[in-house]
């Protein structure tokens, strides 16, 4: 079996020393790829996560393939609908929960998306068609501790009692619709876990009793893949109160939510051995595998072998297999109905208009900006302020974690129905809010995110109007040092119109400061998804823009001074969508004068601090010695991507004469800089072919100051108007 255990041995020993007391009923030894001592009884489990409706023959094939071999059973920490690709969306996910069924899930912790279309839809039409139960221990009727929802399952397994607990991240009202969970409420999942388990361990048969406890979390560490349970126990949160807070009661910990990959030797409070912490990736793309060796002597867990089986073809023995047989044809006629409704063309698009890739080249990556995320907000813009609608807005703002699709160019960049409905399946509503320039300042705050969250950053996705910089390294709540929108500098106490999607408007993603508004939401009652599809037909072709709406700036100026220097840097120019250029230069403007162009280097600068960026220049320029005093926009442009970093600045006057601003700051610089270097690092001048100030100190003399190029010059040019005059007064002399 693949082994997917990625904490040191030596690390291990010093967390599992950590908690060391004495032997406890959690605590027991991995025994890596060997077997479980046939003495023991072996509990053959099998998990996935975040399944999302991602039903393939392969996946099919796999599960019955491990049931057969190992008489396991089949379990989920949630998320299995809600968020699905176009061939379940469009048949309102019937097919995933048949699939599942037909592959024999037996229970489930709820996850966020069973909350979609609220708590009805779950109990009612998802409920009654799933063969398995969901369990959300920490899932309360309001203003009690009534579960409303079973919190454990007990299934027979060779003869032994086991428990499963099942329990969702208490970040679900931030996550789903708040009219759909009116009246529940969220509680600590480990509290509830470790509750429910010290029931079933207590020998009252009354609470239901097991022989072994498995928790299924819907909660899960930040990052898997190379990182370590060392590293994300560091981080704290709640991944770190369930692995070490868990009560010794529970044997093994299932986990999910944040879509990694990982199988972890976990400590155990008061235990002298170690318990497994497994997460299956996302989106069916493993399996996990879990052994258990129980002593019935003892009644404890003492071993256990743990694995993420990566999903492969059907083999011949599959297809002979009856549960893959009836999981299969789901997947056929699901399919051939989706086809069916999914092959009509909508429109074109010019190239590829993707998520943020990650490192490895795989999509959804939601701490980087996107041609996708950017595209949709552009599109609530557009569509609300369409002739017939109410109209009005300002700003359109896209969650990243609503984007679960990518438009690929294909053969020809056709774009059907299926394509365009795989990226938004919620079908969440589009609508207004009216929030302050204050506030909308805070929206962009909070996409660093609190602490202990899933993930340190989302990415909003942005209008085409609205830029940015940050301070990477500033404190929380204090990154964003400017806003532009449509050139303009945001003004804190104007009232400006936002349109997005029911679920960011109402305060998702923990973007609190749409629904602390207080103002009046506006339903425009059309779906995002269709009327995405509709602003796609309506924009054919559509082109990906590169140009990045949020930009890194350190030392960013807001005063400069005539004739002086100022020296700033920028980073994260780059967006990392597919087919993103890569910036190799940028342009500076004071208004629309050029002061210089400068290289960048490519560079990837690492997180923490969030985000990471990638693509950094170090500018020094000149301020003209002629130019206007007062408000002004200093300007950083890359041609090569048309990323505008937009920074408002007072100019102060010098030492020598001023003049006073005509008019108020320009919006853009009115030339375009040229995208091919003039001697990279020396000012270019635009306005005149004489000198009409002091030249511009570049990269390539950062040192200089009031006394580098500017006076060594003027020195020499003085000495040359004097020998001239000497010259003269000889000539004079001698004629």
């Amino acid at each position: 079996m693949q082994s997917a255990r990625l904490l040191g041995a030596a690390t291990t020993v010093a967390l599992v020393a950590s908690f060391a007391a004495s032997p406890s009923a959690g605590a027991a030894t991995n025994v890596g790829d060997g077997p479980i001592n046939p003495s023991l009884t072996t509990i053959s489990l099998l998990n996935t996560n975040d399944f999302h409706g991602h039903f393939t023959k392969d996946f099919a094939c796999t599960v019955t393939t491990a049931q057969k071999e190992l008489g396991a059973v089949f379990l989920s920490a949630g998320d299995n609908v809600g968020g699905t690709p176009f061939a379940s969306a469009s048949q309102n996910d019937t097919p995933s929960i048949d699939y599942l069924n037909a592959l024999g899930l037996q229970a489930s912790a709820v996850g966020n998306h069973e909350f979609d279309k609220g708590f009805n839809d779950l109990t009612g039409r998802i409920q009654s068609r799933a063969q398995w139960t969901y369990l959300g221990a920490n899932v309360y009727r309001a203003g009690t501790t009534t579960p409303a929802l079973p919190a454990y399952k007990i299934i027979d397994v060779n003869g032994v009692k086991v428990g499963v607990v099942g329990a969702v991240t208490k970040d679900v009202p931030s996550l789903v619709a708040a009219d759909g969970i009116a009246g529940l409420e969220f509680g600590d999942p480990v509290a509830a876990v470790n509750r429910t388990a010290a029931a079933l361990k207590d020998g009252n048969p009354a609470n239901g009793e097991a022989d072994v406890v498995v928790a299924e979390y819907h909660e899960g560490a930040t990052e898997g893949g190379s990182a370590t349970l060392a590293s994300q126990l560091a981080l704290g949160g709640d991944f770190a109160r369930i692995v070490t807070d868990t009560s010794a009661n529970v044997d093994a910990i299932f986990t999910g939510h944040t879509h990694q990959l990982y199988a972890w030797d976990g400590p155990v409070p008061g235990g002298t051995g170690t318990r497994p912490v497994v997460q299956t990736d996302f989106y069916a793309s493993h399996l996990g595998v879990l052994q258990l060796g129980y002593d019935p002597a003892t009644k404890k867990v003492t071993q256990y072998a743990v694995s993420n089986r990566a999903v492969t073809a059907p083999t011949a023995a599959c297809t002979t297999d009856t549960r893959y047989q009836a999981a299969a044809g789901i997947v056929d006629s699901a399919n051939a109905q989706a086809d069916v409704i999914g092959k009509q063309a909508i429109g074109k698009i010019t190239a590829d208009i993707t998520t943020a890739l990650k490192a490895d080249g795989s999509r959804d990556d939601r701490l980087r900006e996107s041609t996708l995320s950017n595209l949709i907000a552009q599109s609530y813009v557009d569509s609300i302020n369409k002739p017939g609608r109410f109209g009005g807005v300002d700003i359109g703002v896209m969650n990243p974690g609503g984007v679960r699709a990518d438009l690929k160019y294909g053969t020809d960049g056709t774009v059907t129905y299926a394509d365009a409905a795989a990226i938004m399946p919620f079908n969440n509503t589009v609508q207004t809010t009216q929030v302050t320039g204050a506030q909308f300042k805070r929206v962009l705050e909070q996409q660093w995110q609190p602490a202990g969250s899933s993930r340190a950053f989302l990415k909003l996705g942005l209008s085409s109007n609205v830029t940015y910089t940050y301070d990477p390294n500033a404190a929380d709540g204090s990154h964003i040092t400017s806003v532009t929108i449509g050139g303009q500098p945001l003004d804190p106490a104007k009232t400006y119109t936002v349109a997005s999607n029911s679920f960011l408007v109402a305060g998702g993603d923990n973007f609190t400061a749409f629904a602390d508004s207080k103002s009046t939401i506006k339903d425009s009652g059309l779906i995002d998804q269709s009327l995405f599809m509709e602003w796609i037909r309506e924009h054919n072709p559509a082109s990906p823009s590169f140009a990045k709406n949020g930009v890194a700036v350190e030392n960013q100026p807001s005063e400069v001074t005539q004739g002086k220097d100022v020296t700033f840097t920028v980073s994260g120019l780059d967006m990392t969508s597919a087919g993103s250029p890569t910036t190799t230069e940028v342009e500076v403007f004071l208004g629309t004068t050029s002061l210089g162009k400068f290289p960048v280097t490519k560079v990837l600068t690492t997180a923490p601090p969030f985000p990471t960026r990638n693509e950094t220049a170090t500018v020094t320029v000149r301020i003209p010695a002629d130019a206007a005093v007062g408000a002004q926009n200093l300007f950083v442009k890359a041609a090569q991507t048309g990323t505008v970093v937009t920074m408002p600045v007072t100019v102060a006057a010098g030492d020598g004469p001023t003049s006073s601003p005509t008019s108020s700051p320009t919006s853009s610089p009115t030339s375009s800089p040229t995208s091919s270097p003039t001697s990279t690092g020396t000012a270019t001048s635009t306005t005149s072919t004489d000198v009409t100030g002091p030249p511009v100190v570049t990269d390539g003399d950062q040192n200089a100051g009031n006394g580098g190029n500017g006076g060594l010059l003027a020195g020499a040019g003085a000495l040359f108007a004097m020998l001239l005059a000497g010259a003269w007064v000889l000539g004079r002399r001698l004629s």
